[in-house]
């Protein structure tokens, strides 16, 4: 019998209000649910449902009000600063760097030996489509490809945990289905621990190995569900009976059916 794997991450009854004067806005109301080592999971609702709320708080840029959150365990301790890699909606690159030294920025924040993360950079670079783009500044690169760059910047220092907030959201359609295709293929490779935030119900499906679904603001977890689709994952699998059940079923979830 395989023993059960520890979650890496565990949500625990988590809530977080905003206040602003006598003025509160409760923003996330009740989240709990676990991610394991490895996983994809792609948090899904509508615009300011409290996602990227929720992302603050596993980055640790929020502190939360109730429940618990727990990242790591004593025997793999966590630490934020260095164990967390972000993607944001924009690239958010140095204009007045080169790409290679825009990916090599977290290392050198974190004050890691250059030598080797100048190497990694190099290795992250190709594995995102960007070998021979090192010396490029970002004008001279697609919407597509400055993200490409912010996913390698995000992996430099080899964190444990990747935390994407809508990371897409700006490209075009045909864009960001082909970075939905290399997201995959990245993280599979990486082998790292991912949280995708998106509004995208197609989007979460496609790429999920678990969907946590929140309802509007503020969050409260409506559902969370493997999606038990084959990997490697091609477009064509967006046309399969299963692919259209677990939409349908995260569009009753949101109220949209």
């Amino acid at each position: 019998m395989t023993a059960a794997v520890e979650p890496f991450i565990r949500l625990s009854g988590v809530s977080k209000t905003y206040r602003s004067g006598r003025k509160q806005h409760l923003a996330i109301s009740d989240a709990s649910f676990d991610v394991r080592p490895g996983e994809l999971v792609a948090l899904v609702g509508p615009s300011g449902c409290g996602k990227s709320t929720l992302l603050k708080i596993l980055a640790g840029l929020h502190p939360h009000d109730g429940g618990q959150v727990r990242i790591g365990s004593a025997t793999h301790p966590f630490d934020p600063a260095r164990d967390i890699g972000m993607v944001f909606q924009a690239p958010l690159l140095l204009k007045w760097r080169r790409i290679l030294d825009n990916v090599l920025l977290p290392a050198e924040l974190l004050g890691l030996p250059m030598r080797e993360a100048r190497e990694r950079a190099r290795g992250l670079m190709a594995m995102v489509g960007l070998a021979g783009y090192e010396e490029k500044y970002p004008y001279e690169l697609s919407g597509g490809m400055q993200q490409r760059a912010a996913i390698a910047r995000a992996l430099v220092h080899d964190p444990k945990l990747v935390l994407m907030d809508e990371p897409f959201g700006a490209l075009d359609a045909l864009t960001r289905e082909k970075m939905n295709l290399e997201l995959l293929r990245i993280w599979k490779e990486s082998g790292k621990t991912i949280m995708f935030v998106t509004h995208g119900i197609s989007e979460a499906v496609f790429l999920g190995t678990r969907v946590v679904v929140l309802t509007a603001g503020p969050a409260r977890m409506a559902d969370n569900f493997e999606i038990e689709l084959p990997h490697p994952r091609t477009l064509d699998i967006k046309t399969h009976e299963a692919f259209g059940a677990y939409t349908r079923r995260i569009y009753k979830l949101l109220g949209m059916e």
